[in-house]
């Protein structure tokens, strides 16, 4: 999720755009670009690769230009990425076998026999099965138990989810992550739904939206992450706001009330309140609003307008206007207009973060 930031100015999104149209094959090229060989900036983020390749293929399929990836090269390379317990008394050591970000976090035992930890991440396992899931990898051949089974020594007491084994925080963010990892591998052993429901319940803000854990401000990529695992989990219903919403387990009218506020004058959505729009809300904020069956309520046309000025001219989206892209925001970008459905693009799952064509 992005972090917002506050700029000395802003951009109209008027300006300039009566002729400006998505460019599909500009960004093609430059997710080509990304695929074959990332800029030098990105080398100090060698650890979350296989994050920045599932931006780069599922952006490729929502584009409907996977034809330009080797899909068994992608594959084995994802394949190799996956963490093995030797035996099965090792799924009880509380560590978590799903799949490591990238070849520097696979550490090997050492020679004199002492373990060097296991680094595999609930993140990292979530973007390894979407890109199989997107190149029509057959689920059935992966070894999804050791996944699964590791995955319930990552849930805290109150229902959280830790991403590595040890040493790192709990919050919203993982426990969407195990909520997709069950959906594509259509097995919840892995989790307690039950706690799970309550630790998202209980970051539910008083106003509305929801915050990466119980008491921290609304945040948009936060509320996503409750919505969308509350529906992959079968806890609230597909269309809630056209249902009854008496009966639902979230305060559905204050959640709606507060996503409808976080699209600002400009067109675009906003993460905060009082901070400026940024491309990947049009994601986080505008998928909440479709996963509740309100997108009728989203002014698309300014919107569109507002993610255009994001348009970079070398391809891929940025965050704000007027600044270079970058792989994160171009992917929400292409999500963006996905669900505003662009011409030529694939429709899009807004819970688990890839295309349908691929489900």
């Amino acid at each position: 999720m992005s972090d917002d930031g506050d700029l000395p100015w802003r951009f109209s999104a008027d300006q300039g755009l009566e002729d400006q149209l998505f460019d599909r094959d500009r960004h093609i090229r430059y997710l080509e670009m990304n695929y074959h060989l990332l800029p030098s900036p990105y080398e100090g983020q060698e650890i979350i690769r296989l994050t920045l390749a599932y931006f780069t293929i599922s952006g490729l399929h929502i584009l409907d230009a996977l034809d330009r990836v080797d899909r068994e090269a992608v594959i084995n390379w994802v394949l190799s990425l996956q963490a093995h317990p030797k035996n099965e008394a090792e799924l009880n050591n509380g560590q978590f076998y799903g799949f490591h970000g990238s070849r520097s976090s696979q550490f090997k035992s050492l020679d004199n026999g002492v373990s060097v930890p296991n680094n595999s991440h609930l993140a990292s396992t979530y973007c390894a099965l979407a890109i199989l899931k997107t190149v029509g990898y057959d689920f059935s051949l992966i070894d999804f138990s050791s996944i699964l089974k590791s995955m319930k020594n990552l849930q805290q007491p109150d229902g959280s989810f830790m991403p590595i084994h040890t040493g790192a925080e709990t919050d919203l963010r993982f426990v969407y992550c195990a909520a997709v990892i069950s959906s594509l591998l259509d097995d919840w052993s892995g989790m307690d739904k039950e706690k799970a429901k309550n630790y998202i319940l209980s970051c539910q803000s008083y106003d509305g939206g929801f915050g990466l854990i119980p008491g921290q401000e609304s945040h948009g990529g936060a509320t996503y992450c409750a919505v969308a695992s509350l529906r992959l989990m079968g806890l609230i219903e597909d269309d809630l706001v056209s249902r009854c919403t008496s009966s639902s387990i979230i305060d559905v009218p204050l959640l709606l009330d507060w996503c409808l506020q976080r699209q600002a004058d400009d067109g675009g959505f906003q993460g905060r309140p009082n901070k400026i729009s940024d491309t990947c809300y049009a994601f986080w904020v505008g998928g909440v609003l479709r996963i509740l069956g309100a997108n009728n309520f989203i002014d698309e046309i300014t919107l569109r307008k507002f993610l255009l000025t994001c348009q970079s001219e070398y391809g891929g989206f940025s965050k704000f206007p007027g600044q270079l892209p970058d792989p994160y925001h171009s992917y929400y970008g292409f999500t963006a207009f996905s669900m505003l459905q662009e011409t030529g693009l694939n429709s899009f799952n807004v819970e688990l973060g890839i295309s349908t064509v691929t489900l």
